[in-house]
């Protein structure tokens, strides 16, 4: 028997910190009760305002904390979505005031196994009420891909924009990559268009079973789009949010169905 279950986790985050918490907490205890060894968190689960990024970056130690117990208590695998971070991997703070947009990888004895920052960043023009989003004004970019070694697979991390850069996906599947996690804020716009295709289109070219976490609902003045999605390699959706509301979605993973997929068709080799 080869299949694992995983979930992803839909959020409406908002301005403040403990009740994200509260939710994001309930909801992973729903995960580990449906019998899943592994949950996604959406992008800023603990926090989703504008301007306020520098100030949930310095609870980031204090967040994780929380996030390794529940890890612990709840014999769950947690990909943390992401969080602001005021430091680098390596320790040295952020000296412009920016800060890094981070996802965790925890196992189920609170450790964290990874951390990844995320590499591109949403400079873009959207016809929604919004207008102009430029992360690059809050975040630094991270500069590295990162993948790690679970017991049901090799895991490779991704964040939201991160999405529409095949070569990010290719990378982590030629790091070994067989499951990539996709913690997303979608805007409602964009998500519409592009959420479901791009996840199918990545885990088509990387060959890989993919979970997208998302944000759904109004935070303030944005809207995003929800609807978070499992899809195998062959791209099939195997499970999604029908809406936008706080919600889990769960799925099984077959390593053996997807490795005989691999070897009927060598992507990896001809590439």
């Amino acid at each position: 028997m080869t299949s694992t279950r995983f979930t992803a986790i839909q959020m409406n985050s908002q301005d403040q910190i403990e009740e994200n918490l509260t939710q994001a907490y309930e909801l992973l205890k729903q995960a580990a009760h449906q019998g899943s060894v592994l949950a996604v968190l959406p992008e800023n689960f603990a926090c989703f305002a504008p301007g306020q990024q520098r100030i949930t970056a310095e609870r980031f130690d204090e967040i994780a904390t929380s996030l390794k117990r529940w890890a612990e208590q709840l014999n769950l695998w947690i990909v943390a979505g992401s969080i602001p971070c005021a430091y680098r991997p390596d320790g040295q703070v952020i000296q412009d005031g920016r800060v890094r947009s981070t996802c965790l990888l925890i196992d189920p004895s609170g450790q964290v196994v990874a951390r990844y920052d995320k590499i591109h960043l949403f400079d873009v023009k959207v016809a929604d009420g919004i207008g102009l989003y430029q992360e690059s004004a809050t975040f630094e970019p991270g500069n590295q891909i990162i993948s790690a070694s679970t017991p049901f697979g090799r895991l490779g991390l991704m964040i939201c924009y991160d999405l529409r850069f095949p070569e990010l996906s290719i990378a982590l599947r030629q790091e070994g990559a067989e499951i990539l996690t996709a913690p997303s804020a979608f805007t409602h716009l964009t998500g519409q268009a592009h959420w479901e295709l791009l996840l199918r289109a990545r885990a088509i070219d990387s060959q890989c079973h993919i979970i997208g976490a998302g944000q759904g609902g109004w935070h303030g003045s944005r809207q995003t789009w929800g609807h978070s999605t499992i899809v195998n390699s062959w791209g099939e959706v195997l499970a999604s949010s029908a809406d936008e509301i706080p919600t889990t979605i769960s799925a099984d993973y077959d390593a053996e169905v997807q490795a005989s997929r691999r070897t009927a068709m060598p992507l990896m080799e001809h590439r």
